[in-house]
């Protein structure tokens, strides 16, 4: 017998398995889909090192979880690691004389803003929710009403510190790594994880806006509305009733606002207290909007929201152009009104699809979206319009153009059709050269995507994740899903 033959083989210590404590169940915010991934909430970034040590040495990947807002599966990553950063919630740094805060990823807008107001700023984007992380903002590049004016929230993030899968902590901003700086914003969290973020404020004198609200008889009215503001509106935003039909397609409301200049409001002494802006726990002082969604529930089909959104189109339209001042936080956080409300949905949940299109597209874009979706018998229950300009970050959904944002009820029954429904407006999208918004995507395939993946940008981007994560230790299920195949 061959000598080697009789030496024993030697055998790798097996590790000890996973924590079952650890284990649970994780769900997209918009409760379509779910996974069962093992959980951290570290509260240092030597927790985060030791997470990821932990994960490499299991071969397991690891997805980055902020507060779980994303509507789809870009925080979801299955059967691996979840590192949520909600614990991570420091106010590191802040100068209220030039409005510069350096924060830790898992502060939210909420804290964010009642930290700053009182010294007169406000965060530069906010979205519909007050209760995304900023590192989960950064991430996504999220925008706001005011897109078209100022761009996402990357435009104004002055510097960042990025930990590698390495456990490497590399600083980067416009002066120092350029290149990472642009890649990681945007980069839904898959070249490394933010573990601070230094953000220029805007300055405000006031803790309310001055707002005004235009009925619009149809989509090309809305887009005529916003037109005539870009020069001189603050925040844009129009709501969109996808019931309306023919000469009333695209019907809806606009609402514009406007930051009131120094001096004008004589009690801004109380208007920028917290106090002033939080939003009533109770509808009209009496019920508890902890159960609104429950009321909402038994009409949160196509019949019920079909006649809600007409009752609410011309009651706007009955009322006409009209003026009023409103707080900063009810005007912005629309989605913190109703605590739970995506529960109304039932137990299927809910999808959001959001089209970007160039300007010159969306007349002929948005339309056809709408109309197919009628034709199709899968209306969306809620549309969003915006502007947009584009941006220098690498994966950005920013362009010179519009969003059309749709959310659609998910049921047991007509999952598929939705499915496939929404991939056919996809390729519509693609077509006219438009783009989508990852933080909001459940459904797209790669062959959606149209040229989007032979953009340069989104070579280097792939290039840079090779270079900087070898072993392809940042996933979620969202990554796996659009961009895995492109960089084995």
């Amino acid at each position: 017998m061959h000598p080697a033959a009789t030496l024993p083989v030697p055998q790798r210590a097996a590790l000890p398995p996973l924590p079952a404590d650890r284990l649970e169940r994780v769900w997209a915010w918009g409760g379509a889909d779910s996974v069962m991934s093992w959980v951290w909430r570290p509260s240092t970034i030597d927790g985060i090192r030791d997470v990821l040590q932990l994960a490499a040495s299991r071969g397991l990947s690891v997805g980055l979880r902020g507060a779980g807002r994303s509507y789809g599966d870009a925080a979801l990553n299955a059967e691996g690691v979840s590192l949520d950063l909600s614990r991570m919630t420091r106010i590191l740094d802040w100068d209220p004389a030039r409005g510069i805060v350096r924060v830790e990823p898992g502060v939210t807008l909420h804290q964010l803003w009642r930290y700053v107001l009182e010294d007169g700023w406000w965060p530069p984007v906010v979205t519909g929710t007050m209760t995304i992380t900023l590192g989960g903002a950064a991430a996504m590049n999220v925008h706001g009403k005011n897109a078209w004016k100022v761009g996402p929230i990357g435009d104004h993030l002055r510097a960042a510190d990025l930990l590698l899968a390495s456990g490497e902590v590399v600083h980067c901003s416009r002066e120092e790594r350029p290149e990472l700086f642009h890649a990681a914003i945007g980069s839904f969290g898959m070249l490394g994880c933010f573990v601070s973020l230094e953000l220029q404020l805007e300055r405000i004198h006031s803790g309310l806006l001055d707002v005004e609200a235009l009925p619009a008889r149809s989509l090309e009215e809305m887009l005529g509305i916003f037109e005539e503001r870009l020069g001189t509106a603050d925040y844009l935003v129009g709501w969109i009733d996808c019931f309306g039909r023919g000469p009333q397609l695209g019907r809806g409301l606009v609402h514009a606002a406007y930051h009131l200049p120094p001096g004008e409001d004589r009690q801004a002494g109380q208007t920028l207290r917290a106090e002033a802006q939080e939003l009533p726990s109770t509808l009209l002082g009496v019920v508890p909007k902890s159960v609104m969604w429950r009321l909402m529930r038994p009409v949160t089909h196509d019949h019920g929201v079909r006649l809600v959104n007409a009752a609410k189109y011309h009651l706007g339209a009955w009322q006409g152009p009209g003026r009023y001042r409103q707080p900063h936080v009810a005007f912005h956080f629309l989605l913190d009104y109703v605590p739970d409300w995506k529960r109304a949905y039932g137990p299927g949940g809910l999808v959001q699809f959001q089209a970007f299109v160039p300007a010159t597209a969306a007349p002929a874009v948005y339309p056809e979206l709408i109309v197919r979706s009628q034709r199709a018998g899968i209306v969306p229950y809620l549309g969003v319009l915006k502007r947009h300009r584009a941006d220098p970050f690498w994966m950005t959904h920013g362009l010179d153009g519009w969003s059309l944002a749709m959310d659609f009820r998910v049921t047991r029954r007509r999952r598929p059709a939705l499915w496939q429904h929404c991939r056919a407006l996809a390729r519509v999208v693609a077509g006219a050269g438009g783009r989508f918004y990852f933080a909001k995507d459940s459904i797209l395939a790669p062959e959606d995507l149209g040229d989007y993946y032979d953009e340069e940008r989104v070579r280097r981007f792939l290039a840079l994740k090779r270079e900087l994560d070898p072993e392809l230790r940042w996933q979620t299920d969202l990554w796996r899903r659009l961009f895995a195949g492109r960089c084995a």
